[in-house]
């Protein structure tokens, strides 16, 4: 589904359309078998009501570089069952040990913590078995040889991994400016970068368009932790739709630099990531639009 300048009206309607293409995606290439508890715990969290803005982020960055977006969906969709996957780890016991997750109880907690890890992974090992094994119109092997290898690597010991082993590891002790870079770069901005570059690949982008659309998700992701520790702090439960406050025994952006350090830095990181979109014109607005919208969101 390509979008016409018609349908740009408002960010809300891009996110409305991109959203809905995902969601019906999603429906056809969830994880299916011999496992019905494990089955219903994946529905239950791949579908709960959630922003889809990582797997959005590599559709649209696909259209900016005029590349076919309906080409990138399942490999978006790849995105958003990792993503999904992560979460039901990052809310385990073991873990933050939340009890809400887009409005609902989170997966362990629904369905027990070994049913929990069991859907994780099966979450995991789905999108790379549909990256591995393409789809029509899609790219060809080789291109999908490096979508699930930088997909791998986002999530894996470079990635999601280290990120998390750092920040379990500096639990209970203060930590510097550098440090929380380094977690939250890892933890959020590690799938936002691959997904811009799922996007861009599947664009068939220049090394300079791909490096471009890079810094601007490497900067959005930041970003999105930021408000992410703001929203902990100072937002509530209903609106938010998981647990708030979880995080005021640890070093957050929010407790190094203050509430409005923390949106002020927010601002600027949002700034420099729209800075990169500068050789796109135009046609990257709905980008721009895109990265105001997550330094301005509640939940």
């Amino acid at each position: 589904m390509r979008l016409t300048a018609a349908d740009f009206t408002s960010l809300e309607a891009i996110l409305s359309a991109r959203r809905e293409q995902v969601d019906a995606a999603l429906r056809v290439l969830a994880v299916a078998g011999q496992a019905p508890k494990v089955q219903a715990a994946i529905e239950d969290s791949l579908f709960a009501p959630g922003k889809r803005l990582r797997p959005i982020l590599a559709l649209l960055v696909a259209e900016v570089l005029r590349g076919d977006p309906e080409s990138v969906v399942p490999a978006a969709c790849a995105i958003e069952m990792v993503h999904t996957a992560s979460l039901i780890l990052d809310d385990l016991p073991c873990m933050d040990d939340a009890l809400l997750r887009r409005g609902r109880p989170t997966c362990h907690v629904a369905h027990g913590e070994a049913t929990a890890i069991l859907a994780a992974f099966a979450l995991q090992n789905r999108a790379l078995e549909i990256l591995g094994q393409g789809w029509p119109d899609g790219p060809d092997a080789g291109v999908r040889s490096l979508l699930t290898r930088d997909l791998a690597r986002a999530i894996g010991m470079e990635g999601m991994i280290a990120g998390q082993a750092k920040d379990l590891e500096m639990t209970d002790h203060a930590l510097d400016f550098q440090t929380l870079e380094f977690i939250h770069s890892r933890k959020t901005g590690a799938l936002f970068i691959a997904s811009a570059e799922l996007g861009a690949a599947a664009a068939r982008a220049a090394p300079a368009e791909r490096a471009a659309v890079g810094a601007y998700a490497k900067n959005l992701g930041l970003a999105f932790q930021i408000v992410d520790d703001l929203i902990d702090a100072v937002g509530a439960v209903e609106v938010a739709g998981k647990d708030v406050g979880k995080d005021l025994k640890k070093t957050t952006f929010v407790s190094f630099s203050g509430v409005e350090g923390a949106r002020q830095l927010a601002d600027e990181l949002i700034a420099t990531s729209i800075g990169s979109l500068a050789g796109f014109g135009a046609r990257a607005q709905p980008l721009r639009e895109l990265a105001r919208y997550v330094v301005t969101r509640r939940r």
